[in-house]
């Protein structure tokens, strides 16, 4: 029997070094020069970013040979490994993520066909294991070369942008440029981060701004992470640099559940249940036109004073964020008498209803602090429709499962009051401070309208307004009608505040509370 010839076939080493060579390749993204430019502009290149992001070692890159099919314009002469993102999972403090970074050394980041599908199979894999999906976006848009093949991969990741939303969380990091039809993916997903003098986002850029409305507009004033953080809402979080972000997203993460089904995560705390802070029994001012900073309040009644506050530089009069309570997770909702007294108005009211929907998609107890004299009156407000915006919160509050604990801390005026987590709609445990007046409006407009008659025929009108104003005050302007009627659960002393609420949590930690059946409500948009 002859002896087989093995020198035709090619042995595993020479394979294996061939593997090794293609992985080098694909590590190296769009060459080292264009990484040194990323470096020279401040900028991580997408691994770097991937590495920052995730706990150290846990990173599994998939489809790192990917190639897109394109051939047209010479694209058949440029075949990057792994086109233009970098996708794959790994863990943050030990828990499951998927992740995917767009390498704007490859193609300026731009979205073709593979790149789109990179992205499609991640979010796949999130939805099938239930785990978030974090979006390192650093792009030039669509790849132009490839014309409509582009604009039908970004419908394939809204799409599942859609189907993910309020099943796993999803959060977006602008690392760099996203224009045009891209915004949209990181506008359905649940946050959204922005860096700092390095990313924007729009629709359309300065230039067709310019052609279109004669407006001049640089990129930063059009879409910087400045504008959406204060004037647009798009952006909740803004970062100093790329690091920064990343080590925000990942603080981010430990609060929030991997998924629906899923309870928050706990941590162990140091912090005792029973802690009683004195100086919450004299932060409210006599005054009841004096404003104090609801922050303060926050931080005296969570674990360790540790909030992460949402949306801080837009719609300053409410105060969004993540706590903990006795060690678990819970999103807090404030009315903020630092900023407009902390009425509602239509862009705070958006800002807290899209807040409570997320908490009650992933089984986060909701704590409210309430402030509120009312909704900002005016023509900018009734015509920029205030009716409709100011009833998505309502709606939000209505609809929400989770625990619900309301904390009233001093005015709780009008609709207002009924919107601010109340009781009558399906508030769990509603406590008021002493200094709580909750009642149809304030005691001064009250006065001037129940008693119109008596102050007009008054031989001193000022000084019969201020007696009328003491006497509806000292009747209505307090918790204790409210408390007569089952409307508030208890009057409490403002020190047991956090003694209260770890209480009622433990008491509603198995809580059951659903919803009509239907394939979803109508809320007003």
């Amino acid at each position: 029997m002859a002896m087989q010839d093995d020198s035709q076939w090619t042995s595993l080493e020479t394979k294996i070094a061939q593997l090794r060579k293609l992985q080098e390749e694909a590590l190296q993204g769009g060459g080292e020069k264009r990484i040194q430019k990323m470096h020279e502009q401040g900028k991580l290149v997408a691994r770097e970013r991937i590495e920052v992001l995730l706990d150290e070692g846990t990173f599994e890159e998939i489809d790192m040979l990917v190639r897109h099919q394109s051939r047209d314009f010479g694209l058949e002469n440029q075949r990057y490994l792994g086109d233009s993102v970098v996708v794959g999972l790994g863990k943050i403090e030990g828990r499951t993520v998927c992740v995917f970074s767009q390498d704007f050394t490859v193609f300026g980041g731009s979205l073709s066909g593979a790149h789109a599908e990179k992205i499609c199979k991640i979010m796949d894999m999130a939805m099938k294991i239930g785990v978030p999906v974090i979006g390192l976006n650093d792009s030039g848009g669509a790849r132009i070369q490839e014309g409509v093949v582009s604009l039908g991969a970004y419908a394939d990741i809204f799409l599942r942008n859609t189907l993910a939303s309020g099943v796993v969380p999803q959060i977006s990091a602008i690392m760099g440029p996203c224009a045009g039809g891209a915004v949209y993916s990181p506008a359905i997903t649940d946050f959204i981060f922005m860096v700092r003098d390095r990313s924007y986002m729009f629709v359309t850029g300065p230039n067709v701004v310019k052609t279109v409305t004669h407006e001049e507009v640089t990129f930063k004033e059009l879409g910087g992470a400045v504008t959406h953080a204060t004037k647009s809402g798009v952006s909740h979080f803004v970062a100093e640099n790329d690091v920064d972000c990343l080590r925000q997203l990942r603080r981010l993460i430990t609060f929030i559940p991997l998924n629906n089904s899923e309870e928050p995560p706990y941590k162990t705390p140091s912090d005792p249940v029973d802690r009683m802070d004195e100086k919450l029994n004299s932060i409210v001012p006599s005054n009841p036109s004096k404003p104090y900073d609801v922050k303060e309040v926050i931080r005296m009644v969570v674990d360790d004073g540790d909030f992460m506050e949402v949306h801080d530089r837009y719609a300053e009069n409410m105060v969004i964020g993540f706590a903990r309570m006795n060690g678990q997770s819970v999103g807090i909702v404030a009315n903020q008498p630092l900023a407009l007294a902390g009425v509602l108005d239509i862009d705070s009211s958006i800002k807290a209803a899209r807040f409570v929907r997320f908490c009650d998609a992933f089984n986060i107890p909701l704590i409210t602090f309430v402030d509120v004299p009312g909704f900002l009156p005016g023509t900018v407000q009734e015509w920029g429709g205030i009716i409709k915006h100011g009833a998505k919160l309502l709606y939000a509050f209505c609809e929400a499962t989770v625990p619900k604990i309301t904390i009233i801390l001093r005015k709780a005026y009008g609709g207002a009051y009924d919107v601010m987590s109340s009781k009558h709609i399906r508030g769990d445990f509603n406590y008021a401070w002493p200094s709580a007046e909750i009642a149809v409006m304030g005691p001064k407009g009250a006065a001037e309208i129940i008693f119109r008659r008596e102050i007009a025929e008054a031989e001193d009108p000022e000084a019969a307004l201020l007696e009328k104003e003491k006497e509806y005050r000292d009747k209505f302007a307090n918790p204790y009608l409210a408390a007569e009627r089952g409307f508030v659960d208890d009057v409490i002393e403002p020190k047991t505040t956090r003694a209260k609420i770890c209480w009622a949590l433990e008491v509603l930690r198995n809580k059951v509370d659903k919803n009509p059946p239907k394939k979803h409500g109508n809320i007003p948009l």
